[in-house]
């Protein structure tokens, strides 16, 4: 059976230029990056000029890049960093309830020490209001981390504004971009950002590697002990192939990044549009134009979206009814539940996200299938 893939947003397939460039540092450059002989330094060189692909990706310093395990890693490194090493300053921390898990997890671990977190609300479209953001803010405060653009509803945050308001309270400001990277135009400096988190593997990269930009002058406190590596932030031998495998993931996906979001926002929009048409009761969640362009996540009324996904399987289909890392759990998801939909509607959700291989015979397949499944479960 032939595989139709809607589940950008949980992982992407590791494009063949990046797994060429990866494949030399797993058997002939396989050195230990911090050994002074040649294979050694042959290692080094590559991560530095990974380093420097990122750097050049996002608007920044080559060594304002650390790397990381994965993006949970670098938010956890974000803000648990900046908590540890300026509790001294403050223990005010802002949010927002519909973060990813890396973020609403590591919060609540800081709060069992002593932090205070406050979550702020969304609107009906997963927006922050920059009010609600202006009154959250104490003489307590050391970090604003809101996320970039969500995982699940597809919604872009007013990135500008909050660090705007950041910086002229002299608050960091953090955010979790692991969607954003690839989808989106980032420049860190134009965007008031001091801190971001991204993950190879959603932008076509390996999976077990992302990475952390930390504006330069901000002290962090590193969470591992152990070596040197990472200018002391991140002990731990590199994953060189996987690290090179980053750099020219998110090389690829600047370089042409004007070309793919044209061709995902035509893809999300045709499927859109053609759900609507065809099938009755349906709500599509998050901003309808301010959202990644691959994302399109629709609520089907009065079905459950486990079943939804069961039978679409079948067909050789695979999507997501959230998030990946929620996968199992039999609550509805936190984000629905923040913008306001009732449980029985947030079971109903579908989130498709497209990628490169999507074509629109796909789109054609997907929407087919989607009627005749939505159909029979509802009439059972």
């Amino acid at each position: 059976m032939l595989i139709r893939y809607f589940d950008h947003a949980a992982t992407t397939a590791v494009k063949e230029e990046v797994l060429k460039e990866m494949l030399p540092y797993f058997s002939i450059n396989y050195g230990n990056a911090s050994s002074m002989y040649s294979l050694g330094r042959q290692s080094k060189k590559a991560i530095e000029n990974a380093r420097e692909q990122v750097a050049n990706a996002i608007g920044c310093s080559p060594k304002e890049v650390y790397f990381t395990g994965c993006g949970s890693e670098s938010d956890n490194l974000a803000i648990k960093g900046i908590a540890y090493a300026n509790k001294s300053k403050g223990n005010h921390i802002i949010t927002s309830k519909i973060e990813h898990p890396a973020i609403l997890n590591t919060c609540k671990s800081l709060e069992k020490e002593g932090f205070v977190v406050t979550y702020l609300n969304v609107d009906e479209n997963g927006i922050v209001s920059l009010e609600d953001l202006k009154n959250a803010i104490t003489d307590k405060t050391i970090l604003i981390s809101i996320m970039f653009a969500n995982n699940e509803i597809g919604t872009i945050q007013p990135i500008k504004e909050i660090g705007e308001i950041a910086k002229a309270k002299q608050i960091y400001f953090h955010t979790d971009a692991v969607q954003a990277v690839g989808n989106v135009k980032i420049n860190v400096k134009k965007l008031g950002i001091d801190l971001l988190s991204m993950s190879a593997h959603k932008f076509y990269g390996p999976k077990g590697v992302g990475a952390l930009y930390v504006r330069e002058g901000i002290d962090f406190n590193k969470l591992q002990d152990g070596g040197h590596q990472e200018k002391n932030k991140r002990a731990g031998t590199e994953n060189v192939a996987g690290i090179v495998g980053l750099g020219k993931a998110i090389e690829l996906a600047y370089k042409n990044i004007d070309e793919y979001n044209k061709k995902l926002t035509d893809l999300r929009d045709y499927y859109i549009s053609q759900v609507e048409d065809r099938i009755p009761e349906i709500k599509v969640n998050g901003d309808r134009n301010n959202r990644l362009p691959g994302n399109a996540n629709i609520s089907f009324k009065y079905i459950e979206g486990e079943a939804l996904l069961l039978n679409l399987d079948m067909k050789g289909i695979c999507a997501s009814s959230g998030s990946a890392c929620s996968t199992g759990s039999l609550n509805p998801s936190h984000v629905l539940v923040a913008i306001g939909l009732p449980h029985e509607i947030a079971h109903g959700a579908l989130r498709i996200t497209f990628g490169d291989e999507n074509t629109k015979d796909d789109v054609d397949y997907l929407v087919d299938n989607l009627v005749e499944i939505v159909g029979r479960l509802r009439n059972m």
